[in-house]
Order: C-alpha cells, then sequence, then structure tokens
C-alpha cells in the first residue's frame, strides 16, 4: 500500500506519477468506507484527492499555507499529513474531526466549517506575511458553491491588491451542496467550454491572473499546473475542473445525496426507505399545499435543500416558486425582506448554524423593516455535533432583536398553526424553531391566536412550582412534572411558553401568587436566553428561579448525554437542585415541604 510510506508531505514528494494515481485509489477506498461508517462528507472528498496529492507535492507544508474553503474536503489532507490513522483504524474513525482543526496539525491554519471564508482567511495570512517580510506560497481553495458567498467576492476583490504571491484555487465541479445558481456559474461554464480562453473572465475582470485546467483529476497536470504558480510574485486564480464524487459511481451520478451522508448509506441492505412523519415532511406538506392556492408563496433555502428535505420532485413542484441563493445567507434573508415587503409571502429555511452568518441582515434589512418573512430554522438545539455546527446560539440571536416573533412550536398542530398564521399575517417578521425531535401530534386543533404575542400556554395548573418548557425541552418539562409529584408530592404547574422574544408578564405575576420556585428548561444556551428574561422579571421578588440549558462554549463532538450530565439537565439532577433550594428555604417559608 503507498499510504503505509506517507507519513508526512515530505513523503508525497518521492513519489512517482504511477505510485501517485495508485495512492489515489487507495484514499479513495479509504474515505468511502470511512464515511460510510460513520457518515460525513463524500462526495467533496472523492473529488479533491488528486489536488491534494499535487499540492502537497509542489508545495512545501507547513511553511507554505492553505485555506481550505468549508474544509470539508480535507480528508486526503489529513491522510497525507499525519492523520491516516484515522482513515486506516476503524477503531480510530471518530480520533479526528471531519475538518481542518490546528490542534491536530500543523498543516491545518484554521478551524474552518462554514463556506465562503478561505479567501478572506487568505488574503489576511499573504498580507501579515507581506508585513512581517517573510516568504512562502499562500494558498486559498474554494469549491465554486462557495463562491456565491458574499463574503468570497469581499476576499477576492481585496486580494487582487496584493503586490505579493497570492494564488486562489477554484475547484470547480459543476455542483454547490445540490445544484449551482446564479449568474457567476455562466461565466464558470464559459470559461470550461472555451478552455479557460473567454474573452469574458470574472476572474481577470477583479484583477488576477489566470489559468486554466481541465482535466483538474489528473495528478500529473495538476504538479505540472501548481509548479508554473509557486512562489508568483502577484495574484493569480488557477481554475481546476473536478468531478465532484470522483470514483464511486453513486456519488458521481447523484452529487447531491452523496454531498454528505449517514452512516451506511450506501450498504445494499440498507433498510427501505422510511414514509415516517417528519417536521420536514410537514413542512414540505404544508409549503406545497399553500404554493398551489397562492403564487405569491415561495420557499428558499441557501444551498442546503437537503437539510430540509426539499429534493427534486418538491423542487420541480414550486417551480419558480423556489429559490436557492446559493450559498448566500445574507442575501437570503435581504432577498426575502424585499420579497415580503413587496407583497410576496417567503419562507426561509435556513440551518441554526448557519443563520448565525446573518445577524446584520435579520437586524437591518428585516426587523428594522418590519418586513413579514416567515423564517424556518432547523436544527436548533444542544447537540454532539462539530464545532462548527453547532445549533445552541440561535435562541440569544434571534430573539432578542426588535420587532422579531421567535415562536418555539412542541407539536405538529402547534405548528402548523404557527406556520399559517405567520404566512399570513402582515405586521411582524417571524421565526419559528422547527422542532428537532420525533413528531409529536396531539390530534387537535390549534386555535390559538398567535398575534397575541407573548401569551404563554398553561398545560396544566398546579401550584408551589412552576416549570416552563420552551420548544424541544417541552418533553423534559413534562418527565420533570412527574417526578416532582412522585419525589415531593407536588403538582407542578406546566407551561409551554411558546415566544422566546417576549415574556408573559400577567401570568409571571400570577405565579407569585400561590408559586415559589420556577424552573426553565430551554435547548440552547443559557446567556442572553429565554431563561435569563424569566430570571429577570422575577430578581426583584422572593421567587426563586432555576434555568438550565447549555453553557457558552464551543463543543466538539461531545457526546449529548455528556453534555446534559455537565449542564446538570438531567432529570434526577434538577431534582437534586430543588431539594437543596427546599432545604435552604423551609425555615423561612413555612408553606413549603421539608425533606426525611
Amino acid at each position: 500500500m503507498i499510504l503505509d510510506k506517507i507519513n508526512s508531505p515530505d513523503d508525497v514528494k518521492k513519489l512517482t506519477f504511477n505510485e501517485m494515481n495508485t495512492l489515489s485509489s487507495e484514499m479513495r477506498e479509504l474515505i468511502i468506507k470511512k464515511v460510510n461508517t460513520i457518515g460525513g462528507h463524500l462526495a467533496p472528498n472523492l473529488g479533491i484527492v488528486e489536488t491534494t496529492i499535487a499540492y502537497h507535492y509542489v508545495f512545501n507544508s507547513p511553511e507554505d499555507k492553505i485555506v481550505f474553503d468549508v474544509s470539508h474536503q480535507c480528508y486526503p489532507h489529513k491522510m497525507l499529513t499525519g492523520r491516516k490513522e484515522g482513515f486506516l483504524d476503524s477503531n480510530k474513525y471518530l480520533t479526528y474531526t471531519g475538518y481542518t482543526a490546528p490542534e491536530e496539525s500543523e498543516h491545518d491554519i484554521f478551524k474552518v466549517g462554514h463556506t465562503s471564508t478561505s479567501v478572506s482567511l487568505a488574503v489576511g495570512l499573504a498580507k501579515a506575511r507581506d508585513l512581517k517580510q517573510e516568504k512562502g506560497n499562500i494558498v486559498a481553495l474554494i469549491g465554486d458553491g462557495s463562491l456565491t458567498g458574499g463574503e468570497a467576492l469581499e476576499g477576492l476583490n481585496n486580494g487582487a491588491m496584493l503586490d505579493s504571491n497570492f494564488i486562489v484555487i477554484v475547484n470547480d465541479n459543476d455542483m454547490s451542496i445540490a445544484k449551482n445558481y446564479g449568474g457567476l456559474y455562466s461565466n464558470l461554464e464559459l470559461l470550461k467550454k472555451t478552455n479557460g480562453q473567454a474573452e469574458n473572465n470574472f476572474f481577470k475582470a477583479m484583477g488576477y491572473d489566470y489559468l486554466y485546467l481541465e482535466d483538474g483529476n489528473n495528478v500529473e497536470k495538476l504538479i505540472e499546473t501548481f509548479k508554473k504558480v509557486k512562489n508568483i510574485n502577484h495574484p493569480v486564480v488557477v481554475h481546476i475542473h473536478t468531478l465532484k464524487g470522483k470514483g464511486l459511481k453513486l456519488a458521481e451520478e447523484n452529487k447531491e445525496f452523496c454531498h454528505w451522508i449517514l452512516p451506511h448509506a450506501l450498504d445494499e441492505n440498507k433498510p427501505a426507505y422510511s414514509e415516517k412523519e417528519t417536521y420536514n415532511s410537514i413542512t414540505k406538506n404544508f409549503i406545497l399545499e399553500k404554493a398551489s392556492k397562492d403564487p405569491s408563496v415561495i420557499a428558499i433555502t441557501p444551498a442546503t435543500p437537503g437539510v430540509h428535505g426539499f429534493d427534486d420532485e418538491f423542487r420541480n413542484k414550486l417551480k419558480n416558486q423556489y429559490t436557492d441563493t446559493g450559498i448566500a445567507e445574507e442575501h437570503a434573508v435581504a432577498y426575502a425582506s424585499g420579497l415580503a415587503k413587496n407583497g410576496a409571502k417567503p419562507i426561509l429555511n435556513i440551518m441554526s448554524s448557519f443563520v448565525q452568518r446573518t445577524y446584520d441582515q435579520l437586524s437591518q434589512d428585516l426587523c428594522l423593516n418590519n418586513s413579514p418573512v416567515t423564517m424556518l430554522i432547523y436544527w436548533g438545539g444542544l447537540s454532539s455535533a462539530d464545532c462548527t455546527h453547532l445549533g445552541c446560539f440561535d435562541i440569544p440571536l434571534i430573539s432578542n432583536i426588535p420587532n422579531m416573533v421567535y415562536l418555539a412550536p412542541v407539536n405538529k398542530e402547534e405548528y402548523l398553526a404557527m406556520l399559517d398564521w405567520s404566512l399570513e399575517q402582515t405586521k411582524y417578521p417571524v421565526a419559528i424553531r422547527v422542532p428537532n425531535t420525533e413528531v409529536i401530534s396531539t390530534g387537535i386543533e390549534d386555535k390559538t391566536d398567535y398575534s397575541i404575542l407573548n401569551k404563554f400556554k398553561v398545560v396544566e395548573k398546579g401550584e408551589d412550582i412552576a416549570i416552563l418548557g420552551l420548544g424541544n425541552f417541552f418533553g423534559k418539562a413534562v418527565e420533570l412534572k412527574k417526578l416532582i409529584k412522585k419525589e415531593f408530592n407536588t403538582n407542578a404547574t406546566l407551561i409551554n411558553p411558546v415566544y422566546m422574544t417576549g415574556i408573559d408578564e400577567e401570568l409571571l405575576e400570577e405565579l407569585k401568587n400561590n408559586h415559589n420556585f420556577v424552573i426553565t428548561l430551554e435547548d440552547g444556551v443559557l446567556d442572553g436566553g429565554f431563561g435569563e428574561k424569566i430570571s429577570r422579571f422575577y430578581s426583584s421578588s422572593n421567587m426563586k428561579v432555576l434555568n438550565y440549558g447549555g453553557k457558552k462554549e464551543f463543543t466538539d463532538r461531545v457526546p449529548l448525554d455528556k453534555i446534559y450530565q455537565k449542564c446538570s439537565l438531567k432529570s434526577e439532577m434538577i431534582l437534586e437542585d430543588i431539594q437543596c433550594v427546599f432545604a435552604m428555604e423551609q425555615a423561612k417559608l413555612g408553606n413549603f415541604y421539608s425533606f426525611n
């Protein structure tokens, strides 16, 4: 096995072209096996193998520095930079993260997991090199899908002004996560059809020197091309045409499906597709029904249709009532605001970890203008995800912007009622946190008037203790209520807060009459979150408040059970906290319970 001989990039430089081609095949087999076992990015990594080998053959890492955009195509890089055991040994599959990580290797410069950032980061590296009068090549590797992101264009604009070495490799595989959308791609197509000779050249217009390589999976030609730009003294774009998913027929033919896969997605004996109802399927059916009756309804996603289950059939049914903005979350928010201002009914679908990129647009373009957009936030909550894809920060981020209404449904009927209200109302921008749970259905139509803002729902009346279970954690609140009844013989009040952007002051004031204790549960970080609003309300009273949620931290593939343990989110830990507070208070509060 050729890979057995590779312990660092220096070993790559000793290989013959035949050995490099053999190495490419070996690496693809290992990537396919590992990703099918534990899940991860498949097609992007399969398409970039030869580029990675050629890069490490020509350049001298870490003196020469490469920044991978998104870094979801860094598996081959890791295999050649001392981390091959993470692909050779199934017991070590989880040793290394799926993204670049400086703590793992000196060959990784940044932690990167969001798109369109590589050029900007690399421009900074290059400028610092120049300021310190150092040498070395600075390379940004960016996929064509990432070029739709505004930061990529900002970075290219700034990078063109460098009067020194700066290399941008554009990995053009004709795809984003899904199909490419946008005017930029017409120029990329023209450049490919003319073998890079078209006079109309986006990159040259930006001020870059330009080279094109049609066979971007040919390691010998890649090495030849990279040698031409190594140590170049001005900014240059190397545009390479690669095949996403190369080496796996399914990935080559179904690039979108194989962009990122779940464990065992490639197994022949994989169970048939489940027809089980999900919040994705509920959302799709709602949008299709509304769009069929109202031509002003339009669904939007910034290049992540698979996250929401927006498959080809769904997109084809919607036709011009669907927009993929490309990987451009900021534009997607402003675009939705413009649609709403002119009488359309946009439904913007976006992942929690990616909504972080849109704060200014949420504040200025959307909420300041009070545009009645419906935003659906997916995958919100504490998780065992990589540190770059955490979905636990959306509550503080979204719920503290003026004019925004952020809702947390706890079941199917609430979710549908909120969707319907949001789409038809014209007063507010509305965000709905799509439940990140199994579908819960009451079977009873929700007739709540959500235009009466910040009214919490008292699900079960009780006394002494009130439990506010927000969204995903309402189920925890139900469980906690049962345990409190069993442990303390106390019938706690159970509340579904519904609104994350405000508090029900009337209800909270009323609780003072026969409650001494309030517990809040939220599936997100506590700092700036929902629970703190409740604590602040009661801060001048004798009400005892305990807030439960996540800590303000970047976790990195930490098992969810461990996070719950660390954050005291397990029911038995909450019961212990209650007992401690009761014990301290029983001397002061005669109507409180004493415990054996």
